[in-house]
Parts: C-alpha cells; sequence; structure tokens
C-alpha cells in the first residue's frame, strides 16, 4: 500500500500531454489553449474618438474659439482628410481620428451656426482621444496553456484569430461494473441499485475538459469486462468503477491484466478510496476507482482530474489550501482521509458521519478536510488543509 503522494506521481507518470488541433474561433471556449500568440494587430488600429464632437487640430482651447466644420467621421466611414488649425470635423464616437487630430471637442460644448463650431462650454483636460495602440499592440502576447473563457475569446478575436490551437480533448471511457447495478431511471429488482458514479465522473471529466464515454455496465464475469476493455480500446484513459478490491467478486484487477495490463500500483493509504488500482493498457492508461460512491468521487477529484489536467497542458491539481476548524476533531488513523466538511466565516466543520456509501453528505459538502496520517486530536482554531469541491 502506498502513500496519497506516491499514488498521485505513479498515476501523472502515465500519461503526456496530448497534441494540439484548429478549431474555429466560436467553438474555442472552454478549450485549453496550446500555444502562445502574438496578436496579428494593434487595438485600436487607429486613433479614435472616445466621444460625439468635434475633431480639432489644436489642444488648448478656450470658449469662443471657433472652427471651420470641413467635414464629418463615423465609424467605419473615416475622413480622408487631415484636420488643420481653424478647422474641425464632425466626429463620432469610435470613428478614426483625422491626421492632423490633437482632441475632441464635446458636442454638448459646441454650438453650430451653419460650418462655424463656436466653443461654448469649458473644454477640460481631457483630449477624449483613444490613441492607436492603446488597448494592445502587434507585440503582445496572450499565454498559454490557458482554459478559455468568454474574455478570453473576445481579446483574441481583436487580436485577429478566426481559428485557435487547443489542446485535444481527451478521451476517457468509463466501465461500471457489477451485478447490481442499473442504470438511473431503470426499475430496481431485489439486492439492485442504480448506477450513480459513472454520471458524476462523467460531469466531472467534462468540467475539466475531457470527453467521457460512459460504456454499457459490465457484469462481474470475466468476459463482459472484457468485452468492455475491447470497447475502450483507443481511449486516452479507462476508467474503471467498482470491483477493484480483492473479493471473490472483484475481476477488475486480473481481468485487465489478463488483457495485458502493465500494474503500476494496487491500493493506497487513503480514506475513502483504498482499493485504488492502476497501470497501462494498451495505448491506454487505466484508473480503477473503488464502487462506493464517494471513494469514487473523491478518487476522481484526487487523482483523476491531476491526470486530466496533465494531459490538457495545465498544472495538474489538487489544489490544497489552508483553513481553520470551526470544531473539534479527533485523532486519525493511519491513512490519509479525506473528510466530507463544510466552510463557514467561523471554519471548517467536518460532517459526523463519513461513511463512503453516502452520496448526499458529499453533495452538501463543499470542502474536503484533509487529515494526515496519524494526526493527533486538533481543538477548534487549529490549522488544516482543505480542498473546495467543484460543483
Amino acid at each position: 500500500m502506498i502513500s496519497v503522494e506516491e499514488a498521485r506521481q505513479n498515476l501523472l507518470a502515465l500519461v503526456a500531454p496530448l497534441p494540439s488541433e484548429d478549431v474555429p474561433l466560436r467553438e474555442a471556449d472552454g478549450r485549453v489553449l496550446a500555444r502562445s500568440l502574438q496578436s496579428k494587430r494593434e487595438q485600436p488600429p487607429f486613433a479614435a474618438s472616445a466621444m460625439d464632437g468635434y475633431a480639432i487640430a489644436l489642444n488648448n482651447v478656450s470658449p469662443g474659439d471657433q472652427f471651420h466644420v470641413i467635414g464629418e467621421a463615423a465609424a467605419g466611414h473615416p475622413f480622408d482628410r487631415p484636420v488643420n488649425p481653424g478647422q474641425s470635423v464632425r466626429i463620432f464616437t469610435g470613428a478614426p481620428a483625422p491626421a492632423g487630430t490633437q482632441r475632441i471637442v464635446l458636442q454638448e460644448d459646441v454650438e453650430l451656426d451653419g460650418q462655424v463650431a463656436t466653443i461654448t462650454g469649458e473644454p477640460g483636460p481631457g483630449t477624449h482621444l483613444r490613441p492607436a495602440g492603446g488597448d494592445f499592440s502587434e507585440e503582445t502576447v496572450f499565454p498559454a496553456p490557458r482554459r478559455l473563457g468568454s474574455r478570453d475569446i473576445a481579446l483574441l478575436a481583436a487580436m485577429g484569430y478566426g481559428a485557435l490551437p487547443v489542446v485535444r480533448q481527451p478521451d476517457v471511457a468509463i466501465v461500471m461494473t457489477g451485478d447490481e447495478l442499473r442504470p438511473p431511471g431503470a426499475a430496481l429488482g431485489p439486492g439492485q441499485i442504480t448506477a450513480s458514479n459513472g454520471y458524476g465522473l462523467a460531469a466531472m471529466i467534462r468540467a475539466v475538459g475531457g470527453l467521457p464515454r460512459l460504456l454499457p455496465i459490465a457484469s462481474d464475469r470475466p468476459g463482459s469486462l472484457r468485452e468492455s476493455f475491447a470497447l475502450a480500446s483507443g481511449a486516452d484513459l479507462i476508467v474503471t468503477i467498482g470491483g477493484a478490491s480483492v473479493g471473490d467478486h472483484d475481476l477488475v484487477a486480473s481481468t485487465a491484466e489478463d488483457a495485458g495490463l502493465a500494474l503500476s500500483f494496487h491500493k493506497v493509504a487513503m480514506r475513502p478510496g483504498k482499493p485504488l488500482l492502476a497501470g497501462r493498457l494498451g495505448k491506454s492508461a487505466l484508473i480503477g476507482l473503488p464502487g462506493n460512491p464517494v471513494s469514487s468521487m473523491v478518487c476522481g477529484l484526487i487523482f483523476m482530474l491531476p491526470m486530466l489536467e496533465t494531459m490538457l497542458h495545465l498544472p495538474p491539481g489538487p489544489r490544497l489550501r489552508p483553513a481553520r476548524l470551526a470544531s473539534p476533531l479527533g485523532p486519525n488513523g493511519p491513512r490519509q482521509h479525506y473528510m466530507r466538511a463544510t466552510e463557514t466565516v467561523h471554519g471548517v466543520t467536518s460532517f459526523d458521519n463519513q461513511d463512503s456509501s453516502l452520496l448526499s453528505v458529499l453533495q452538501a459538502a463543499d470542502v474536503l478536510l484533509i487529515r494526515p496520517p496519524r494526526d493527533p486530536a486538533r481543538a477548534v482554531g487549529d490549522p488544516v488543509e482543505v480542498i473546495d469541491l467543484p460543483s
């Protein structure tokens, strides 16, 4: 039985960053940018008016100054001649400033009589000009790797990109095992339960940027498991759920080894999740998760997600942060314990019942409270480490 950190390092060694592919800008939201990109243009590409008003070739002006209006500039319709002292151009927000423009006088500070504009208000110090390249220049670099959101997409569009190089999404095959399992919504017979773990893990995989494939439920027969492994062939990662222990009906390890699994480890000194196993099956990494719902989801967070993040060129988690206890805890046992807990302004409180079958407690929690092996009893206010639970 190895430590959590040893298991994590072994698992990360089973995967590698995936290659990139080009996708249209409109399909890049949520994807991971594969390489840094330099802007193809500066923004704005010209000096532009920030307000509606009059472009003039002087900076210092006063009430009573007059200018001859020689034309008009609007967004998409520039005035193609320079403006000289004594002249002005009627201009609208976003329009290119004519050559020679020193400032924009706001329209509310000007009175127009025919083609003569007279300054009637106090112009103030602002020029109301947006300089060319004032937002970003052609030397601006958008860094990678980075998961792209709406603001990133907007900026990259402005930088001139209609398609982006993104990391290929990991193909993850999920194999739920057990004679007792039935699909969600199906009627349950004696001794049967609903298969829930695979659906929670699939949501976790989608959220990080992977492509989950939920395969048909495998029965507790080696032949059924072999069929599942055949269906999963070619996946970047195979995730089995259940059957990872050492009971008479726990067949994942032996069946996978018969199919060619190069076992990396089996069993981790953690709670919940002790029966975890991992290795390589052909070209696929394989992680075998326990069947208990909470064990499966916690191991997915601690081990599976960092594997996917590595494939996506992202720093692998989980991300630990400090917190304080809001209620006391007794001493911990020999395994690292990931306790379901809630956090308020007063600190972190663990749930009394930490049974690994209780999905309702996992759903109500917002953090996992980490207890190191043989951690002594802790009092209110003691420092601890937690992991934020994803939604």
